[in-house]
């Protein structure tokens, strides 16, 4: 049935529903309307760190291994080192990281080989801004040559500032990376590079930060030439951290990395990504450092290590980083920074091994392992290196003389005494300077840089000599009586630095026990067979580095009579020349009597 009525009624009464329903709507919300919400905030952002540290202008594969453990309860030696193999490992972790800044602790030249050494170490910084390095703190090797000529280092130029030509080979640019270097201060008082820099990632709201500081030890004074930093001053490394932070900070840093050249060493069996026994002159640093550093890439000890550990405030621990030296290892560092919270959430660090080619070590052949990656040779910075080498070949290859085996430096756990080749180096000296009344002679472990391989046939060449000992230092012969050799040799056992055990020449004998107190450790000495009389005098011979009182043997600066003489290099190969065949010592000659 149809119904029938006033058709407005109907319009009015169907409204009047509508109205209703529309009304009802709105007093209930109803699936699928959408509510404006706040965005998701922004998520962390990844930045990586690869650090190394103690170059030392090694442009070449250094001919030395590093120790890692072979999943066997033991270690293995991996050939490493050479910058073209370097700029290879660092190009992978660039392709893996999108973001990522490449750092340096020092010491990048200077303790050179002849191939960077010869030319003032311009294609040392020249490949190292090839693989490109940002930012380096400044070691004290780079004042090896003063003050000035480390600026030109920075800035570039041809002028001449030492006894060597400068460029030789190419007009020298000066280098592309910026040194930071806060606590050397010039007259002024102001920093003698910028003392920070800040790096930005990102963009928006994924825009992050990263400060960065770089400075030396405050003990660079006693590790070079005092002449060539007259100019500058060290501050103290912790004060001069503390400082620059809160300017950071108020520059927007989300993160801060500390670049220092100063550092520590593991106990115990090698392990590249270890901390076991962790010890040395950076950890009272820390222990005052601000707990707002989020890493420190340190160097100096030519150790590697990678720990956690705390700062002014115990419950906020920094991470800490060495990757060894010479360029055999790279640190791998990811920071995961919270751009809300403006902040790292989270850490990591490894030392990865720039395996690069087999060689002949003092124990024998070196070849390549399966442990590890290995990296092939960069193209363009072999080319680079080429040249360089080329040139050099002249000093490189030219034979001095025989030697009857392999001369080690004393390896770990015997790094601290220079072995057998820093006996030898004694010798050479003393026999270089018995015109000037030499009796006796010694010689810093520290200062043996590579151990001394001779060829099949026992041929040794300059190259060799030079890389075992790449100083330059004139010889100086002074008086000194027996109690001033004994309270210097004590000062190798001193809590004044790492541990040196002096190295002397042919018949003279000393023993150190450790046990006894600081001052009190050197129970006997002879020379010849007799007991070295404390009232006597004795004229005795050094690198002009130890007679300024270098390493800390400050007692050699109360020397008399003094007469320079050769330098170190001229009075070892001097002591090839006058023999047929050089023997290595092999006579104790400083003797652990405590066991």
């Amino acid at each position: 049935m149809t119904m029938m009525g006033n058709p407005r009624r109907h319009r009015a009464i169907g409204g009047a529903l509508a109205l209703t329903a529309l009304l009802s709507a709105c007093a209930a919300p109803r699936t699928g309307i959408i509510v404006a919400s706040a965005p998701p905030p922004a998520a962390p952002v990844e930045i990586a760190v690869l650090a190394f540290n103690d170059f030392h202008g090694n442009l070449e594969p250094p001919r030395q291994s590093v120790a890692v453990p072979d999943g066997q309860g033991g270690t293995a030696q991996v050939p490493a080192g050479g910058a073209a193999w370097l700029a290879s490992a660092l190009d992978s972790l660039r392709a893996r990281h999108p973001n990522s800044l490449t750092v340096a602790a020092g010491d990048l030249i200077s303790a050179s080989p002849l191939a960077s050494s010869l030319f003032l170490d311009e294609p040392s910084i020249e490949t190292l801004s090839r693989l490109g390095l940002d930012y380096a703190a400044v070691g004290n090797h780079e004042f090896d040559r003063g003050t000035r000529e480390l600026l030109r280092m920075q800035m570039g130029g041809c002028e001449k500032l030492t006894v060597r030509e400068p460029c030789q080979l190419e007009q020298f640019a000066g280098a592309r990376f910026r040194y930071l270097a806060a606590s050397t201060l010039t007259a002024g008082g102001t920093a003698l590079f910028p003392a920070s820099a800040i790096r930005t990632f990102g963009s928006g709201e994924r825009q992050v930060k990263v400060g960065v500081i770089g400075l030396t030890l405050r003990g660079t004074p006693m590790l070079v030439n005092p002449a060539g930093i007259a100019e500058v001053t060290f501050a103290d490394e912790a004060d001069t951290i503390n400082a620059e932070v809160p300017k950071l900070k108020a520059k927007g840093a989300d993160a801060v990395v500390v670049l220092i050249h100063q550092g520590g060493k593991q106990a115990g069996a090698p392990d590249p990504n270890g901390c076991n026994g962790f010890a040395g002159e950076i950890q009272p640093i820390l222990a005052r450092m601000s707990p707002a550093v989020d890493l420190v890439v340190s160097g100096h000890t030519h150790a590697d290590y990678i720990c956690e550990l705390p700062t002014s405030d115990p419950a906020r621990k920094v991470l800490l980083t060495s990757a060894g030296l010479y360029g055999k290892e790279l640190t791998e560092i990811t920071l995961t920074i919270d751009p809300v919270q403006h902040r790292v959430v989270s850490r990591s660090a490894r030392n990865l091994i720039v395996q690069s080619q087999p060689f002949t070590s003092a124990k024998g052949p070196m070849a390549l392992s399966s442990l590890v990656p290995a990296y092939a040779p960069r193209a363009d910075i072999a080319d680079y290196i080429k040249r360089y080498v080329d040139a050099s070949k002249a000093y490189a290859t030219r034979p001095v003389g025989k030697l009857s085996g392999p001369a080690d430096r004393g390896e770990a756990p015997a790094g601290s005494t220079g072995g057998p080749l820093a006996h030898l180096i004694a010798d050479a000296q003393l026999a270089a300077t018995r015109s000037a009344g030499a009796q006796l002679a010694f010689m810093n472990p520290y200062g043996v840089r590579a151990p001394l391989v001779p060829a099949a046939d026992g041929t040794v060449t300059f190259g060799d000599i030079y890389l075992a000992q790449p100083f330059g230092n004139a010889l100086v012969t002074e008086t000194l009586t027996g109690a001033e050799i004994k309270a210097a040799l004590e000062q190798g056992f001193d809590a004044n630095g790492p541990e040196q055990v002096l190295a002397p020449s042919a018949g003279l004998v000393y023993r150190y026990d450790r046990r006894q107190p600081v001052g009190s450790r050197i129970t006997a000495i002879t020379l010849n067979g007799k007991p070295l009389d404390p009232a006597a005098s004795y004229r005795v011979t050094l690198n002009g580095f130890l007679a300024l009182g270098g390493d800390g043997f400050t007692v050699f600066k109360s020397g008399r009579d003094q007469v320079t003489g050769p330098t170190d290099i001229e009075a070892f190969e001097a002591l090839f020349r006058s023999k047929a065949v050089v023997d290595v010592p092999r006579e104790a000659r400083s003797i652990d009597a405590g066991g």
